[in-house]
C-alpha cells in the first residue's frame, strides 16, 4: 500500500501555465509583447533608481535605503514571475517542473511577503521622522535601516516555506493545468488529489498574518502622524510635515487598496467576476507599483530629480540657455 501511495505522489512531475484561459490564440504575441514591455520598464526603472543610489553618497540615507530596498524587490517579482509567463504567449512553452513550479510559488509569496515588510519600515521611518524630530537622527541611521532591512529580507522567507513545504507533501496525480499565470498556492493546491482545506486554512492563516499585521502597523503609524501634524499650529510647518511622507504614503496605498478590494471581492454583494477578470486585475495591481515607484520616486523627491538633471546635463544646459538669453 505504501509503494502504491509513493507511486501515486510522484505520478505528476510537471505543469503547464495556461495563463488566461479564455484568451483566443491570435492575441498571444501581443500579449506577450505587452509583459516583455512591463519586464523592460520595470527593469530599466528601478535599475536606473538602483545605479543612481550606487553612485550618488548624497542618498545613502535612511528614506533612500527603503526606496533601494523596494527597487531590489520589485526587480526580484518581476523577474520570477514574467519570464515563464513571456515564454508561455510568445513560444508556446508553459511547462513547468513540479520542483521549478513549487520554488516560483515560494519566491512569488517571498516578494509579497517582504514587499508588506518594506512598506510597514516606511510607514516606521516617516512615524519616527514627524512624531520624534529631534530623536530621529539618532533612532533612524543608516545602520538602523540596514538592520531593518536586513531582517525583512531574511525573515519573509518564514512565510512562504512553511506554506510550501506543506504543498509539497500533497500527492499531485491528475491534472496538471496551472489556471493562472504563474504558480501559487491556490493554484497548487487546486491540483491536489486529497482534502487540502487542513492545510489551506494553516497557509491562508500564515498569508493574513503577513498581510494585516504590516497593514496595520501602517494605519496606526499614518494615525499618529496625521494626529502629530494636526498640532503644528503653523500652516506652512503643516504642510512641510505632511510632504515628507506623501511618497511614502502614494506608494503604499498604490500597493495595499488593490489587495484589500481584491480580498473583499468575495463579500460584496452582486459581483461577480470571471476568471479571466480576476486574473487581469490580479495582474494589475502586482505589476502596477513596479512600473510606477520609479515615477513617483522622481515626480515626488527633488533631490532625486536634481540627480537626474545633473546626470542628462541639463542643469549645464539651462544654464548656457540663461546665458544666451541674458547677457552680462
Amino acid at each position: 500500500m505504501s509503494e502504491n501511495n509513493q507511486t501515486i505522489t510522484t505520478v505528476v512531475t510537471e505543469f503547464f501555465i495556461v495563463g488566461f484561459p479564455g484568451l483566443q490564440p491570435e492575441y498571444n504575441n501581443l500579449v506577450a509583447a505587452l509583459f516583455f514591455c512591463v519586464y523592460v520598464a520595470v527593469l530599466v526603472g528601478n535599475s536606473t533608481f538602483t545605479m543612481l543610489f550606487a553612485i550618488e553618497t548624497s542618498l545613502h540615507k535612511p528614506m533612500y535605503i527603503i526606496m533601494l530596498n523596494l527597487a531590489m524587490s520589485d526587480v526580484g517579482f518581476c523577474t520570477v514571475a514574467l519570464p515563464k509567463l513571456i515564454s508561455r504567449y510568445w513560444f508556446n512553452n508553459g511547462s513547468i517542473s513540479f520542483q521549478l513550479c513549487l520554488m516560483q510559488r515560494i519566491f512569488i509569496h517571498y516578494f509579497g511577503t517582504l514587499n508588506s515588510l518594506i512598506m510597514m519600515i516606511m510607514a516606521l521611518d516617516r512615524y519616527l521622522a514627524i512624531c520624534f524630530p529631534f530623536r530621529y537622527p539618532v533612532l533612524m541611521t543608516n545602520q538602523a535601516m540596514g538592520l531593518l532591512s536586513g531582517f525583512s529580507w531574511v525573515s519573509a522567507f518564514i512565510s512562504p516555506s512553511i506554506s510550501a513545504s506543506m504543498t509539497a507533501k500533497m500527492p499531485f496525480c491528475g491534472p496538471n493545468l496551472i489556471i493562472n499565470c504563474f504558480c501559487d498556492t491556490m493554484s497548487m493546491n487546486n491540483l491536489a488529489c486529497t482534502d487540502t482545506k487542513a492545510a489551506y486554512q494553516i497557509q491562508f492563516s500564515l498569508a493574513m498574518f503577513v498581510l494585516i499585521v504590516p497593514f496595520s502597523f501602517i494605519i496606526i503609524s499614518y494615525v499618529s502622524i496625521g494626529v502629530s501634524v494636526s498640532k503644528i499650529t503653523n500652516n506652512q510647518g503643516r504642510m512641510k510635515a505632511f510632504s515628507t511622507c506623501t511618497t511614502q504614503l502614494v506608494i503604499i496605498t498604490l500597493y495595499y487598496t488593490p489587495r484589500v478590494f481584491v480580498y473583499a471581492t468575495p463579500y460584496i454583494p452582486n459581483l461577480k467576476m470571471t476568471v479571466d477578470q480576476k486574473m487581469v486585475f490580479s495582474m494589475f495591481y502586482l505589476l502596477l507599483p513596479p512600473i510606477v515607484n520609479p515615477l513617483i520616486y522622481c515626480f515626488r523627491t527633488n533631490q532625486i530629480q536634481q540627480l537626474f538633471r545633473k546626470v542628462l546635463g541639463l542643469n549645464r544646459m539651462s544654464q548656457k540657455v540663461s546665458v544666451g538669453f541674458f547677457p552680462k
